[in-house]
């Protein structure tokens, strides 16, 4: 890519994540009230993301291999752990994660 077509790349990326925030802001005013729909969205999808990425998660766990997953397990328990003690999902997932990488680098190799 040359120059120019790098730059006109980042500028319609940044104008479509702006595009995107304001959209919700245009989409729903503050001087009118949310539909239920959405509201029920905003409830009901952020836990459905997350059952999602434990699903893709474990999905290719070898529970018949070497170490039968243990690294992925470990770090799962560490994450619910930590979030049912402290509540914070980033400290939770970023814990985990780094958690995962130690093991699945140094531990179970």
């Amino acid at each position: 890519m040359t120059l120019n077509q790098e730059i006109f790349t980042v500028a319609v990326a940044i104008i479509a994540v702006q595009f995107c925030r304001w959209l919700a802001f245009w989409a729903f005013p503050a001087h009118k009230k949310v539909p239920d729909f959405v509201q029920y969205l905003g409830k009901a999808l952020p836990p459905a993301v997350f059952g999602l990425l434990v699903v893709y998660c474990y999905k290719n766990v070898d529970i018949l291999g070497q170490y039968h997953g243990m690294a992925q397990f470990i770090a799962g328990a560490v994450v619910i752990g930590l979030h049912l003690w402290r509540g914070n999902m980033f400290v939770s997932i970023g814990v985990g994660t780094l958690l995962y990488m130690v093991l699945v680098q140094q531990v179970f190799v």
